[in-house]
């Protein structure tokens, strides 16, 4: 679990930078596109393709395209359509998307009962610390925010669920997993990016080398080789509290303002779901 914590302010702290040094200057699929390749570069030394079956390479080359290609496609139309805090809003059902993945594509028949609940209590936790008044338009938006979790939860499943071996292998391994993220994320570009809004200042430059070395790259890799250590409900839950951390990053170094009693109650609910999902069986 310590892994997936510290992936969580890893996470939290570079939407900081984003929300506040790259958003409405530099266009997001470019600034995705970017982040993948150079995260691609940081595994490309390390690759060693004889670890793998050619099965097993191209299943995670398709996982990152899914999980990051494609998901930050529906994300950024999403925009389109709905407010910063309502896209936020929407997020908080990836934890049912993780734990329905796994119980119906993995055929797990007697999921228990406690990993459904604590999936559904991070849910509840996040509602109460984002819900916001909603706009006129949102039903596309919500259903395309649905498909971006959809995405993201599905391959975190799957990874989870693929045989790659130990910690070792799948380091040699994981350039594969950028390599089908940056050909998603190149297409998407190619096809929605607005090319007036390159990065320009070396300030931008330095956020997206260490948002696609650090955050992409082993945040990616750090967050996948945490989900083959937990069960599912604990990986469902986790989804859930990079909002709080996001909140309270933004806070300490930005000084934005924060309803703290929603805070506190939804922050006491989240970690309630962490709790259920890690309580062993009695």
């Amino acid at each position: 679990m310590w892994i997936l914590w510290a992936v969580t302010a890893l996470w939290a702290a570079s939407f900081s930078l984003i929300g506040e040094f790259l958003a409405g200057h530099v266009d997001g699929y470019i600034a995705v596109f970017i982040r993948m390749v150079l995260a691609l570069a940081l595994f490309l030394p390390l690759w060693r393709p004889a670890r793998l079956a050619f099965k097993q390479q191209w299943q995670l080359a398709i996982i990152g395209a899914i999980q990051i290609g494609v998901m930050y496609l529906f994300l950024y139309h999403a925009f389109l359509y709905l407010s910063v805090p309502e896209v936020l809003l929407f997020t908080i059902f990836t934890p049912l998307y993780v734990t329905l993945i796994d119980d119906v594509i993995f055929q797990r028949r007697h999921l228990p009962a406690r990993w459904w609940m604590a999936a559904l209590v991070a849910v509840i936790g996040a509602a109460v610390i984002r819900f916001e008044t909603l706009s006129d338009s949102f039903v596309i938006g919500f259903l395309l925010i649905q498909a971006a979790n959809i995405c993201f939860a599905a391959g975190q499943v799957f990874y989870k669920r693929l045989e790659l071996g130990d910690t070792r292998n799948q380091m040699h391994a994981f350039a594969l997993f950028f390599i089908g993220a940056t050909a998603a994320s190149g297409i998407a570009m190619a096809l929605f990016a607005d090319f007036s809004k390159v990065p320009t200042s070396p300030l931008e430059w330095g956020i997206l080398l260490w948002l696609g070395l650090g955050a992409s790259g082993l945040g990616y890799l750090a967050w996948n080789l945490g989900a083959k250590r937990v069960n599912v409900a604990q990986l469902a839950t986790m989804n859930n509290m990079l909002i709080p951390a996001g909140l309270l990053i933004n806070y300490a170094f930005w000084g934005q303002a924060v309803d703290w009693p929603r805070l506190a109650a939804g922050g006491v609910i989240l970690i309630s779901s962490v709790w259920l999902a890690s309580r062993k069986p009695t």
